[in-house]
This record gives structure tokens, sequence and C-alpha cells, in this order.
């Protein structure tokens, strides 16, 4: 894996992580298959919600 992927990936880990912390879900590192669908839900809808408010404060 190049080091860019390896950089991209971490990215992703942080903000995935930051997504979480906001919506009160605790994450591992690693599996955590454990998680409700709920749980899950919540990361990435918190995580796309940060998404569309970056894209939209970069076009002002």
């Amino acid at each position: 894996m190049s080091s860019s992927n390896k950089q991209a990936k971490a990215a992703l880990e942080r903000f995935k992580q930051e997504a979480a912390n906001e919506v009160g879900v605790n994450l591992k590192d690693g599996y955590n298959g454990d998680l409700t669908s709920r749980q899950a839900g919540s990361i990435g809808g918190q995580m796309v919600k940060k998404m569309i408010e970056s894209y939209e404060n970069g076009m002002k």
C-alpha cells in the first residue's frame, strides 16, 4: 500500500472516530461488528452531514 493510501485511510479513520464521538458512539480500534444498525447509521449519517457542510462552505 502506498504512503498516500495509508494517509488517506488514516484520515478517513480519524473522520469516522470524530463523527462517532459527536453522536455518542464508542468505536474500538479495528473491528466494530458489534454495533447496532442504528449506531452504524448514525455514524454514517453524521459523516455525510459533515461532508455536505464542508462542500457547501467551500462553495462560498
